[in-house]
């Protein structure tokens, strides 16, 4: 999972500071996600989903298809 953030984020071209703010949290905290030294809250992982148009399961690793469930 924590690996498909950070590809995710580079992939749109962000910073780790760009989706802290946009998550409302410090860059040193998001950045405790993507390599994995803290677990992402329920919460975090809903708007990482809808920020970048996939599901939750593909930010998990559950599938490997990132389209979203409608």
């Amino acid at each position: 999972m924590y690996p498909r953030i950070r590809d995710l984020r580079e992939d749109h071209d962000k910073k780790q500071t760009e989706i802290a703010n946009m998550l409302g949290m410090s860059q040193t905290g998001y950045s405790k996600y993507e390599t994995g030294e803290n677990d992402i809250p329920t919460s975090i992982l809903i708007k990482l989903a809808r920020y970048y148009n996939t599901s939750i399961d593909y930010l998990l690793g559950e599938t490997d298809k990132p389209d979203r469930y409608e």
